[in-house]
């Protein structure tokens, strides 16, 4: 069982990275995508940078709970890049948006293809 979930997280941020890629080809401005990993094994499943001055991350967590744990990963480039940083995200398999600290929020995974 822990195979298929892992398979699902896998196939879950490769959804997420190419609905991300997508909706950036639409942009002006390029947005140039990244991965982040730090020497403590921290890591962001996808950093977004936008002319060099404005950075994002977002995590995916195939699971419908979020709990602030979940965020550890997107405080490293957080605390790494100060101002540059606009906002980091859990998208996870849940219902609602909840805001966890400044500038980080957990965001249903669905908000990628619905309308607000």
């Amino acid at each position: 069982m822990r195979n298929r979930r892992e398979t699902l997280g896998r196939l879950l941020e490769i959804f997420a990275f190419q609905e991300l890629r997508r909706q950036a080809s639409w942009h002006d401005a390029p947005v140039g995508f990244h991965h982040f990993r730090d020497k403590d094994g921290a890591e962001v499943d996808v950093v977004l940078e936008r002319s060099s001055r404005e950075v994002a991350g977002v995590e995916v967590k195939a699971g419908a709970t979020v709990t602030n744990a979940d965020f550890s990963g997107l405080r490293k480039p957080k605390e790494a890049c100060g101002n540059r940083f606009t906002a980091g995200v859990v998208l996870y398999d849940g219902e609602s948006i909840a805001r966890f600290g400044d500038s980080l929020f957990a965001v249903p995974i669905r908000a990628l293809w619905e309308m607000a």
